[in-house]
């Protein structure tokens, strides 16, 4: 399964990330993997796969030769190297320098190495940034793959619109908190708005119909309502059953970035302001701080 991780910026996700493979050390409490200390394992890369800083490689070595020395410490040789360069697409640069990649190639090292024993536990912090949408696509793919081979993956990243599409669960934190922790449906569901918009140029017979104790119409329009409180299906039936037409029902939906946004919005430690002042009409435009600024004769063949 995926899970993703989110909170916003300083919130601790990479904190949390590199204490669970004791990079960092908690100030209090513990982090276990499968029960015990990831440190404690037999052959750790085995049992945890991490992507959490894709530049931390020895520059001057081969791609080839850093997943080399990695897997030596686990008993991995040279074939099962070949394999993971293949799959994150790194085959034809094998022997090229690790610090003459790109963001996006070295990102796509880091996964090799994450993946290269096997782990049934994978930790990406950020795995997509760098990547073409060619590259967004396949870790998105790379993902739903690993999720059916019944992995555990833990997944930071910013790009709500591909958490949504990948992740099953979500974990939120912010000020050192834990905001959110279910099911990717339910937190979008419960943030929903629950409104129904109706187009019926039969909407002003239906709005009696629909109308009851919790159920509140509005109109924006004569032939559109807005409807909370009754179900897309609740409305077609009673639409039906008294000969009225309908030209459209759609429930209204929250992103993933919506229902985030709401959740979070305590909890942003950084914000930012943007102020917009409006310029009276006629008045001219601001002097450019590199342009120097008009002489007295110039001022006055412009007001000639």
């Amino acid at each position: 399964m995926v899970t993703g991780f989110l909170g916003p910026n300083g919130a601790g996700k990479s904190t949390t990330m590199r204490a669970i493979v004791g990079l960092d050390r908690p100030t209090s409490g513990v982090a276990l993997v499968n029960g015990r200390p990831y440190v404690d394992a037999p052959a750790p890369l085995a049992e945890v796969g991490a992507l959490l800083d894709a530049k931390g490689v020895d520059k001057g070595r081969s791609a080839r030769n850093h997943l080399l020395a990695l897997g030596a410490t686990v008993g991995i040789g040279a074939r099962r190297v070949d394999e993971v360069l293949g799959t994150v697409g790194l085959t034809e640069v094998a022997g090229k320098a690790a610090g003459t990649f790109s963001l996006g190639m070295g990102q796509r090292l880091g996964l090799a190495a994450a993946l290269l024993a096997d782990p049934g536990v994978l930790i990406l912090d950020e795995p997509v940034n760098g990547l073409d949408l060619d590259g967004i696509q396949w870790i998105r793919a790379l993902l739903s793959e690993l999720a059916a081979e019944g992995r555990t993956v833990l997944l930071s990243s910013h790009l709500m619109s591909e958490m949504e599409l990948v992740a099953e669960h979500l974990l939120v934190i912010g000020q050192g908190r834990i905001l959110a922790d279910t099911a990717m449906d339910t937190f979008i569901a419960t943030s929903s708005p629950g409104v129904v918009e109706v187009i019926s140029p039969d909407a002003g017979a239906l709005a009696p119909l629909i109308i009851g104790p919790d159920v509140v119409v509005a109109s924006s329009r004569a032939d559109h309502l807005e409807v909370r409180g009754a179900s897309a299906e609740v409305i077609g039936d009673l639409a039906a059953a008294h000969g009225l037409r309908i030209h459209g029902l759609l429930t209204q939906t929250t992103s993933l970035e919506t229902a985030y946004l709401e959740l979070t919005r305590d909890s942003v430690e950084y914000t930012g302001t943007v102020q917009h002042h409006a310029r009276p009409t006629g008045a001219p435009a601001p002097t450019s701080a590199h342009s120097p600024s008009p002489s007295p004769d110039e001022t006055a063949r412009r007001a000639a």
